[in-house]
């Protein structure tokens, strides 16, 4: 009886391992056929999952050394401290506005988009482990260390995340620890790409739980005008990706009893689903014709959050108060 307890707990905890190298660390679930693969010094970016040997992130690289030599936005890149566009060269917060000293470099545009952490090298493991009920990695981004991005943020806050591997289930978690004196908004974000492997991106369905579409200006910013859902997507919960040509913002994201939301893609028989948690107020979905990839993107708030709000056209702008942290999470589950 005490050997089989013994083999029994040695089969349940190799069920959940963790491997790391100098560009990549490695998380696996051998009963469900799961293996996601993060790269600390590229962002901190998922750039793999596997499910049962299929692909479901896209990642035009052949390895994480191409990857880094010349990065882009793929597989599931976090947006910091802002996610996607603004509506000037500015943000705002507590009432003031913070003008962009666009000689640095890292803030680049007449329409400011994606923040500039996406891809920096400046993420450092603080934990990757393994037990018998999940693997996980933990990395933190110390954004007060670096000059150039106080100048363009003036906020001091670190930020953990977590990527854990559970029940085939890949959970990505957020915590955003103030360091400053004053409260700092939130608007960050995710751009995870999906993608099947069964069937074109034009056979694939969607379902977006939400009920509230925002019209968009020329330069993809919300205008502060809304519309019910079904305005764009006639079929909400199976609408053909065929017939749409998609980046666009949605809200009032419908909950469960856990208050998570859910958006999905589907193919002939396999799907990938995404749940936010609450503090993701809205998602972006970009699906653009002719790419073979779609975007469910977990948004604090929707786009130009901070600085819609100040005109009083957006009235979910999350802050965090100084000493405080924010946490969220979002989750990844996949079926062939």
């Amino acid at each position: 009886m005490a050997l089989a307890l013994v083999m029994s707990l040695a089969l349940a905890a190799a069920r959940y391992t963790v491997t790391s190298t100098p560009d990549r660390v490695d998380l696996a679930d051998s009963v469900a056929g799961t293996v996601v693969s993060v790269a600390p010094s590229v962002g901190n970016i998922a750039f793999s999952m596997k499910v049962k040997g299929h692909e479901v992130l896209w990642w035009p690289y052949s390895s994480p050394a191409d990857f880094k030599a010349k990065p882009q936005m793929s597989g599931i890149p976090f947006l910091g401290p802002w996610a996607n566009r603004l509506d000037e060269q500015a943000f705002y917060a507590n009432g003031r506005r913070y003008p962009f000293d666009m000689t640095l470099g890292n803030v680049r545009g007449e329409v400011p988009i994606h923040g500039f952490l996406t891809t920096t090298d400046k993420w450092r493991v603080v934990e990757a482990r393994a037990t018998n009920t999940a693997a996980w990695v933990t990395s933190r981004l110390e954004v007060f260390r670096e000059p150039s991005w106080m100048k363009q943020w003036p906020f001091a806050h670190a930020i953990d995340m977590t990527y854990r591997l559970q029940d085939g289930v890949l959970e990505v978690t957020l915590s955003i620890t103030n360091m400053s004196a004053e409260a700092m908004p939130i608007a960050i974000g995710f751009h995870p790409y999906f993608q099947l492997t069964d069937s074109p991106r034009d056979d694939w369905t969607i379902s977006v739980g939400a009920r509230t579409h925002w019209k968009l200006a020329a330069t993809k910013v919300p205008t502060g005008e809304t519309e019910p859902i079904e305005q764009l997507l006639s079929t909400p919960r199976g609408a053909s990706l065929r017939n749409y040509d998609l980046d666009d913002v949605f809200s009032d994201l419908e909950r469960d009893a856990k208050g998570r939301a859910t958006l999905s893609v589907s193919g002939k028989s396999q799907r990938v689903t995404v749940m936010f948690g609450p503090n993701y107020r809205s998602a972006v979905v970009w699906a653009p014709r002719g790419r073979p990839f779609i975007c469910f993107e977990p948004m604090a708030g929707i786009t130009d959050a901070i600085n819609l709000a100040q005109r009083g056209l957006y009235h979910e702008l999350q802050t965090v108060a100084a000493g405080a942290t924010w946490r969220e999470s979002f989750w990844i589950a996949v079926a062939q």
